[in-house]
C-alpha cells in the first residue's frame, strides 16, 4: 500500500449519506475507548458506541457528527462507517442540544410505527382466532 495524505470518508444512515469526502484524521470511539485514524493506519473492524466523530477535512475545516451505535471499516485508504442514527453540528457546543433533540424525534416516531404494528399483529391474531370458530 502506498501513503497517503488522506483518506475517502462515507459516513452512511440507513436511508442516507451524512458524510462522503476526504478526510486527514478522522476521531472515534469504541466499547473499549476512543481511537484515531490516520490515512495511512492499518487495516481493521471496529464496532462504533453512541459518541462524537470527529473529522478533520484536508482544508483544516473540523466536522462534527453525534453517531449511534454502529460499524466502522478502515480498509486501504477508504473509512466505510454505518451508524443507526447520526446528525452533525458546526460545533460541540450545539452537537449534544442538537442529538438530544433529533434522536427524541426519531424515538417518537420509531414507538408510533411499533404501536401501529402491535394493532396490525393483534388484529391479525384475531381474524385467525376467528377462522377456526365452527360457523353454524
Amino acid at each position: 500500500m502506498s501513503t497517503a495524505s488522506q483518506m475517502q470518508v462515507h459516513l452512511r444512515l440507513p436511508s442516507s449519506v451524512l458524510f462522503d469526502g476526504a478526510a486527514t484524521r478522522l476521531r472515534a470511539e469504541a466499547e473499549d475507548g476512543g481511537f484515531g485514524i490516520l490515512p495511512n493506519h492499518v487495516d481493521f473492524v471496529t464496532a462504533l458506541v453512541p459518541s462524537v466523530l470527529l473529522l478533520s477535512e484536508p482544508d483544516g475545516r473540523e466536522r462534527f457528527f453525534g453517531v449511534d451505535e454502529g460499524l466502522l471499516v478502515k480498509k486501504g485508504h477508504a473509512v466505510d462507517v454505518a451508524v443507526r442514527r447520526g446528525i452533525e453540528s458546526d460545533d460541540l457546543d450545539s452537537l449534544r442540544a442538537r442529538v438530544v433533540r433529533s434522536f427524541a424525534e426519531i424515538e417518537d416516531e420509531e414507538r408510533v410505527a411499533r404501536t401501529a404494528l402491535s394493532r396490525l399483529e393483534a388484529e391479525m391474531v384475531r381474524r385467525f382466532a376467528s377462522l377456526r370458530k365452527v360457523q353454524p
